[in-house]
């Protein structure tokens, strides 16, 4: 039952010596301001790196062909081959952790290589499967993207990207208009723009003409060779597995040795990204081992100043004892205010730090951009932190006023009331 007189007795001792008071709960406010704000920094820094990959597939491996450095089967050593549409089609039909699977083949970039009417531009040029835009999600700002009618009937048609859209058109709707692209015209049936600029496959994306690759190993005269092969795995299937699996084919339907450790190179983006998981996660630990001390150095100050009440207050101790107070009744007594001197301080704490964070969320450097550049972004404090930071608190509370109890009880009546 809530006892109003013991709550008020409390205050009036804690309100007795306010400077002391004060002075002891800074300790506690600062460690637990630290805290809050330090992960509010952390989120931050979090939510910049990853929305720099917003839209990009974290679990792709690019697989990219080179000389094999074995012989094998009659072929000698050094040998230089190109990945094959049947390549595409047997890791698709085959793999079993490959959920996305997408052929790329890189153009030329030659000078003013995109021209339309008098306008012109130098830019990349990449041949991409409609997978690949699963791979590398863009904002499609006009039309469409390419479609699988679009590969098999090996159409003329493009989709640009938002810089080379405004330089040959000034940004408005180019849908339906013929560019030359390296020479041979294409109809423009898309405009899109990155997610993030941050993540670019053969190029930035604003940046380059995309073609049905089907019609690019036309105008190529390459056949059906395929530069770059990306494979995005399944989620919770293991990436070290797949790459196996999908370097295996490779190299079976290329007659390359088994054994040959450089033909086939993988270049592991999820693995690359694990890394990041693991830094930050390193940063978290880092920040809360860093606010956790600066609050045990608080929690110390309220148990030091606790003790020095008890002192201050023996022969009032001494005089309940003697009237029958039990033991609970004096430790509860002490551990109350000290949990009062801590829950005040550190709530205040708390409370200044999300509001500081909330502020600096809504100010213009950490507001996130459409280009996904920034290191920094929409810093926040969730509720399970609060949560989280508020049971530490009141524990910390607990355990000041702990030791100062303990204290308390090993004051005899006799000796306490005969003190001066």
């Amino acid at each position: 039952m809530f006892d109003l007189d013991r709550w008020v007795e409390i205050w009036a001792t804690i309100t007795r010596n306010k400077v002391r008071s004060v002075l002891t709960c800074l300790g506690v406010f600062w460690g637990i301001l630290m805290l809050v704000l330090l992960l509010g920094a952390g989120s931050g820094l979090r939510n910049g790196i990853f929305g720099m990959i917003e839209g990009f597939a974290t679990r792709t491996v690019f697989f990219i062909a080179d000389r094999t450095s074995e012989p094998y089967k009659g072929f000698n050593k050094g040998r230089f081959w190109w990945m094959r549409n049947r390549d595409l089609e047997s890791v698709r039909d085959n793999v079993t952790g490959a959920l996305i699977v997408s052929g790329m083949i890189q153009g030329s970039r030659s000078e003013k290589n995109i021209v339309y009417e008098q306008k012109n531009g130098t830019y990349g040029v990449l041949g991409v499967s409609p997978e690949h835009f699963r791979i590398q999600i863009p904002n499609v700002l006009y039309g469409r993207l390419f479609n699988d009618i679009d590969i098999r009937e090996k159409r003329k048609v493009c989709v640009i990207g938002a810089d080379v859209n405004k330089t040959l058109f000034r940004s408005t709707d180019s849908c339906g208009k013929y560019i030359r692209v390296n020479g041979i015209y294409y109809q423009v049936v898309g405009v899109v723009n990155p997610k993030s600029s941050s993540v670019n496959i053969g190029g930035r994306m604003q940046e380059v003409v995309y073609l049905p690759f089907s019609t690019m190993q036309i105008t190529l005269n390459q056949g059906d060779a395929i530069h770059v092969l990306a494979v995005c795995g399944k989620p919770n299937y293991p990436i070290n597995s797949m790459i196996e699996d999908v370097t295996a084919i490779l190299k079976s339907q290329n007659e390359i040795s088994p054994t040959d450790p450089q033909a086939v190179i993988p270049i592991n983006i999820a693995a690359q990204l694990e890394t990041f998981e693991m830094l930050f996660l390193g940063i978290d630990i880092l920040v809360w081992l860093v606010g956790m001390g600066t609050l045990l150095a608080g929690v110390i100050g309220i148990s030091n100043i606790m003790m020095v009440t008890v002192k201050e207050r023996t022969k009032e101790i001494g005089v309940r004892r003697a009237l029958g107070a039990k033991p609970f009744n004096i430790i509860s007594q002490v551990m109350s205010e000290s949990l009062l001197l801590t829950a005040m301080a550190g709530l205040l704490g708390l409370s200044l730090g999300v509001f500081l964070v909330d502020l600096i969320s809504k100010m213009p450097f950490a507001q996130p951009t459409n280009a996904g550049d920034q290191f920094f972004a929409s810093p926040e404090v969730k509720i399970q932190t609060a949560v989280a930071a508020t049971i530490v608190l009141l524990i910390s509370g607990l355990i000041a006023g702990l030791i100062p109890a303990w204290r308390a009880m090993q004051i005899k009546a006799i000796d306490a009331i005969r003190e001066e």
